[in-house]
């Protein structure tokens, strides 16, 4: 049976990468992914095909993988971070669905809320829930009821796309919401360019973020009632000393 590897890379160092993804990507003949995406590989799997197509075109992206898979040809669809999490894995089997000679494996990568999470400290010690801001597929209402939820049951928020040239605001109006429910001191925490040349974190309150500059290569973190800065470092504790005999 023909297949396709829908690999998560990780968040942009190849080092982070898991060793089965990489060991993967090097039984593949072609490489199908997002521009940007596949530029992280170039360097080191630079004798393979890569197939690319930019954003907005993730239908006929995933349609170039089974076309070349068909073909007899091993293929790799890449995904930054996690394929399963905000990832091409569940548009792959809704494809696949009409390439029934095509087998799917799905290799997980470093989704940027852990990666995100290591360069702050450990933010997400507790519950936590991963929300994208981008109302490209999800109507903001939605995305609105979501973060009231969120915030009013106390999780630690990690925010996906936070802003973007259309989007400027879209951070801001989500701080808005938080502060029906979270203090304006609460910890917070934005990683830029996770793994990648230009690296940056900086951990700041719930009311300095509302005004902070993002964009989409920023995760953006908000702590719970119990987040706190240790060292430097933006920590959520776990509770083990409320353990009990």
């Amino acid at each position: 049976m023909n297949k396709i590897y829908v690999i998560g890379i990780g968040p942009g160092s190849y080092e982070q990468m898991t060793i089965k993804a990489a060991e993967a990507l090097k039984k593949c003949d072609v490489i199908v992914g997002y521009t940007v995406y596949v530029d992280l590989l170039r360097e080191y799997f630079g004798e393979k095909e890569f197939l690319t197509t930019p954003m907005r075109q993730e239908v006929r992206r995933c349609e170039m993988a089974f076309e070349e898979a068909a073909k007899g040809r091993t293929t790799a669809m890449v995904c930054s971070g996690d394929a399963g999490i905000y990832g091409m894995a569940g548009l792959m089997y809704e494809i696949g669905e009409k390439y029934p000679d095509i087998e799917l494996e799905i290799i997980p990568g470093v989704t940027a809320a852990i990666g995100g999470a290591a360069v702050l400290g450990a933010p997400m010690s507790h519950d936590c829930c991963l929300i994208s801001l981008s109302d490209l597929l999800t109507p903001w209402e939605k995305i609105e009821k979501r973060l009231l939820a969120a915030a009013q049951a106390d999780f630690v928020i990690c925010l996906y796309n936070p802003s973007s040239k259309k989007r400027a605001d879209y951070l801001d109006k989500a701080c808005d919401l938080m502060f029906r429910y979270k203090s304006e001191d609460t910890i917070c925490g934005v990683v830029k360019n996770i793994a990648r040349e230009g690296e940056a974190m900086q951990i700041l309150s719930l009311k300095e973020l509302q005004k902070t500059a993002v964009d989409m290569f920023s995760t953006v973190f908000i702590g719970n009632c119990d987040t706190k800065v240790i060292d430097g470092k933006m920590v959520t504790p776990r509770g083990y000393r409320y353990e009990r005999d």
